[in-house]
């Protein structure tokens, strides 16, 4: 059985949030999707008395705190830690790699060019975490 997600999406280009919400619309998935500019916004609102989501998409690019601090930030809070976090980025830099799965992540997900390749990658994305035992916070 497929749960609906509570989803944070950290991402400060408007086109692509534009994207992702055409995605979940085109594709009839039913998930909540909270957006975020940037680290400091998502961490108000993770601090925030709201229901936190069973999961966060996470830019590496972005202003004020890049996606790597604010991973940081994010898995050493004793509370926060145990949300999967799944980046979503243009960087295929082995460093950015390497580092975010060295901070925790639960995947890297490089942006595809074409949209139609991005539809797919979000799709399986999204599909496998709502099959997944989440830990309700």
């Amino acid at each position: 059985m497929r749960n609906k997600l509570n989803v944070l999406f950290i991402e400060d280009d408007e086109i692509e949030v534009m994207k992702l919400n055409r995605t979940l619309k085109t594709s009839d998935l039913k998930h909540s999707i909270r957006e975020a500019q940037n680290g400091e916004i998502a961490l108000e609102i993770l601090k925030s008395n709201e229901r936190l989501p069973e999961i966060i998409l996470l830019d590496l690019n972005m202003p004020k705190m890049n996606g790597i601090e604010f991973l940081r930030i994010l898995k050493n809070d004793e509370t926060l830690k145990y949300i999967p976090v799944v980046i979503l980025t243009t960087s295929n830099n082995r460093n950015d790699v390497l580092e975010c799965y060295k901070v925790g992540i639960a995947g890297y997900i490089i942006k595809p060019l074409k949209y139609d390749d991005y539809v797919i990658k979000l799709k399986a994305v999204l599909e496998y975490w709502s099959l997944n035992e989440l830990i309700k916070l």
